[in-house]
């Protein structure tokens, strides 16, 4: 049941970034994001995996709220796309990763297959350099947390890996394209 409370934080959290262009929307979605590969890797690998990942998506997220643009904006205007590009990851993960009877880990698949959908989708159409960060840590995460599903026991160092990268990612400071 945690894995499947998982799966839908990930999405939810990856939806909050897609939808949001200020601040605190796009820290909420990476601590969501983080806290849900939490979860749903918790049962596939050492606990110190798990906490990894929910260690680098928190800091992360503490970061994005130092820097970018002010608040939450979440859905502006012309926001539409974006909404269906949640709704429409969602059910195509759900089903891709329901629908796969191999193994087990059906949440883990959901939750990896919609993160890395949205955040890849969303890094193509976003100008705005705080985004194109957020969009990088929750997509390091998720290939972190993907990890899992290649290894019967994966490697606790891919996990940390993955949370320092996603965790110093927010330190980087990009410029704002400007036309001259």
């Amino acid at each position: 049941m945690i894995e499947a409370g998982g799966a839908v934080l990930a999405w939810f959290g990856a939806s909050l970034i897609v939808l949001s262009d200020g601040r605190r929307g796009l820290a909420l979605g990476l601590g969501c994001i983080g806290l849900g590969m939490c979860a749903v890797v918790w049962p596939a690998g050492p606990g110190l995996a798990a906490g990894a990942l929910a260690l680098g998506g928190l800091i992360a997220a503490v970061q994005r709220l130092r820097n970018g643009s002010p608040g939450w904006a979440i859905m502006p205007a012309g926001s539409t796309p974006q909404l269906v590009l949640c709704v429409g990851a969602g059910l195509l993960s759900l089903w891709i990763g329901a629908s796969v009877t191999s193994g087990g880990g059906a949440s883990l698949r959901i939750a990896v297959l919609a993160v890395i959908g949205m955040m890849g989708a969303r890094v193509l159409g976003a100008r705005q350099p705080d985004v194109v960060l957020s969009c990088v840590a929750g997509l390091v995460l998720a290939v972190a947390a993907a990890s899992s599903l290649a290894a019967s026991s994966p490697e606790t160092v891919v996990f940390l890996g993955g949370a320092v990268i996603a965790a110093t990612s927010s330190f980087i400071r990009l410029r704002e394209p400007s036309a001259a």
